[in-house]
């Protein structure tokens, strides 16, 4: 019975079809397109800044799940079986679908990198840091560590069942895909609802992008339809996860638009932009925030308190320092008579 399904299938791949090969190669080429403006932003603005950690969490960890779920799929496995008996084109042809999701998988995973290395954290050990990344509405480290932890054991978990499920329980590697598409799917669900209120929060989009959201909402629909055309309503779990997707990255870029319109006419304000420069930033990212030795600490305090810890910190940082001209408004020894009149 197996044997006539995959020769049937054979066939349907040498039947080659022009139209579909040709939206499939554009939907590869658009997807991979789509994500580069991410990857450039992230990078441009030195910062990942705006992006939801845990949009990048359930990003990641969904297409891992797309992606191995579609490579499991029995069509999918016949489709690589029957490259022995086509020509290359045609095989090719043939994988295009897998490809789509490979390239999609690899796209993520790059944002889900650059994320990590362009994260912007405080230190653990400075208390006032981690309150004013609260305040911020910024992750702090530990969530990107915590990120990063989950993200890999996923990955490493899909890998690890499916080699155990290869060697001894073949039969039910059709039951592991259909799981996959499932958390693929539940994943991709719920995967834009922290970005989406981290953008209500913070009333901008950050290091998102929103030329990539342009591409990605529309594609999406395309995407789905173009799995739908190739693997029927049997690949529910593969084309669904993308209906979802897209309707929901629609809303974040119907939010994204939103607030930078009213943020270029000046009518919305971020909670970052509404605090005043903080003396934590020095000789860190913002060049155009004083130091902690600033001698109007009063301008950067947004708060009795916190005026009060900006000049405690100036003592015991004074108290400490080896170099008088790094103290406090002095430049050099500030034991040291100028008095030029003096014989």
């Amino acid at each position: 019975m197996e044997s006539i399904f995959g020769e049937d299938r054979c066939e349907e791949l040498r039947d080659l079809s022009v139209v579909n090969l040709i939206v499939s190669i554009v939907i590869v080429i658009g997807m991979l397109i789509s994500y580069l403006p991410q990857h450039f932003r992230i990078i441009s603005r030195g910062t990942s800044e705006g992006i939801s950690p845990y949009f990048i969490l359930l990003g990641t960890t969904s297409a891992t799940s797309a992606f191995a779920n579609i490579l499991l799929l029995p069509q999918s496995r016949q489709d690589v079986a029957c490259c022995k008996e086509l020509e290359t084109l045609h095989c090719v042809a043939g994988l295009l679908g897998i490809a789509q999701l490979g390239v999609q998988w690899i796209c993520f995973t790059f944002i889900f990198v650059l994320f990590l290395v362009f994260f912007r954290y405080n230190p653990a050990h400075d208390p006032d840091s981690e309150e004013l990344a609260e305040e911020e509405g910024q992750p702090r480290w530990q969530t990107a560590l915590l990120v990063a932890s989950l993200t890999l054991l996923h990955g490493l978990a899909v890998i690890v069942i499916t080699g155990i499920l290869s060697t001894i329980g073949k039969d039910h590697l059709a039951t592991w895909a259909n799981v996959l598409g499932v958390m693929a799917a539940l994943l991709a669900a719920v995967q834009y609802v922290p970005q989406i209120w981290t953008t209500y929060h913070l009333k901008h989009v950050g290091s998102l992008s929103i030329p990539m959201m342009c591409i990605q909402t529309p594609g999406g629909f395309l995407f789905a339809a173009s799995l739908f055309a190739r693997l029927g309503w049997a690949g529910w779990s593969s084309w669904g996860i993308f209906v979802l997707t897209a309707t929901m990255q629609g809303l974040l870029l119907y939010l994204a638009i939103y607030y930078e319109i009213q943020n270029r006419n000046g009518l919305v304000k971020s909670p970052i932009e509404t605090l005043p420069p903080s003396h934590l930033h020095a000789n860190g990212f913002d060049d155009d925030t004083p130091g902690r030795y600033t001698s109007h600490p009063e301008t950067y305090a947004h708060s009795p308190d916190h005026l009060q810890t900006i000049l405690d910190r100036q003592d015991s940082d004074a108290a400490a320092e080896t170099t008088p001209l790094l103290k406090p408004g002095g430049i050099g020894d500030p034991h040291r008579n100028f008095d030029t009149n003096r014989g």
